[in-house]
C-alpha cells in the first residue's frame, strides 16, 4: 500500500512540474514562433502556426517494452511551412506500403509521441479504425486539417499518428487534457466534421494513463462516440 500511494504521488508531482514546464515555456515558444513566421514570410514562404516533427516506428511484433519502445521511434523530419509539409508528405510511402506494425506519428514541435511526455501525460486519445481501402484518404484529410490548423481548439491537440497493422489502419488524435469532457467531445466533433465521417464509424476514446496501467493503445476503450 505504501508503495502505491509512494508512486501515485510521484505520477502527480511529475504531472505538476510538467505543467509547469508547460506554461513557462509558452511564452518562449510564442516569441520563436513570431521570429520565425517573419523569416518565413521574408523568404517568400507560408509558414504553418505550429512547427510539427514526423516519426516512425517499426517495431518487432510480441516484444513490447517502454525502453525498446523509445529506442524505435525515429524522427524522420520537421517542417513548419506549408511548402515544407508538402515536400515532405510527397516523399512518405503511403500507408498500403508500409508494413506491419508501423506507426507515424505526426505531432507538435517539442512533444515526444510518448504517453508519459508532459505535453500528453493528462491527455488522451480519440481512435477511428479504418479498412486499409480507405485509410489513405482520411489520413491525409486528417493531416491537412492539423497543420492547417482548422481543428477546433487547436491548442489543445498535440498530433494525430497513424498506425498500421495486420487487418486494418487506426488513425488517432491526441489531446492535452482527458478531464476536459466538453473539449475532448468538441475535439471529436471537430474530427468528425472535418473527415465527413460516416454514421456507421465509431469513434473511441482512451486515457494515456489507461493506456501506461494496461500498456495498451488501442484496447480497453473508455468512451465511444
Amino acid at each position: 500500500m505504501e508503495v502505491t500511494e509512494r508512486r501515485d504521488e510521484e505520477i502527480r508531482d511529475g504531472r505538476e512540474s510538467g505543467n509547469m514546464d508547460n506554461i513557462k515555456s509558452q511564452y518562449v515558444t510564442d516569441s520563436y514562433a513570431d521570429e520565425r513566421h517573419s523569416r518565413e514570410l521574408k523568404a517568400g514562404l507560408h509558414p504553418l502556426r505550429y512547427k510539427f516533427a514526423i516519426w516512425y516506428t517499426r517495431r518487432t511484433p510480441g516484444v513490447r517494452s517502454q525502453t525498446s519502445y523509445e529506442d524505435n521511434i525515429k524522427k524522420i523530419v520537421e517542417f513548419s511551412t506549408v511548402e515544407g509539409f508538402w515536400a515532405s508528405y510527397c516523399h512518405l510511402a503511403r500507408s498500403s506500403l508500409l508494413p506491419s506494425p508501423t506507426d507515424l506519428h505526426f505531432f507538435k514541435d517539442g512533444i515526444r509521441p510518448l504517453w508519459e511526455d508532459g505535453a500528453n501525460c493528462n491527455g488522451g486519445k480519440w481512435i477511428i479504425r479504418f479498412s486499409k481501402v480507405v485509410s489513405a484518404r482520411f489520413w491525409e484529410d486528417m493531416l491537412l486539417a492539423l497543420v492547417g490548423d482548422q481543428l477546433d481548439d487547436a491548442d489543445n491537440v498535440c498530433g494525430a499518428v497513424l498506425s498500421v497493422r495486420f487487418n486494418e489502419d487506426i488513425i488517432s488524435v491526441w489531446n492535452r487534457n482527458a478531464s476536459d469532457h466538453q473539449a475532448v467531445m468538441g475535439l471529436r466533433d471537430s474530427i468528425k466534421r472535418h473527415l465527413k465521417l460516416p454514421h456507421a464509424y465509431v469513434m473511441e476514446y482512451k486515457p494515456h494513463d489507461a493506456s501506461l496501467r494496461d500498456n495498451s493503445s488501442y484496447r480497453n476503450t473508455w468512451l465511444r462516440g
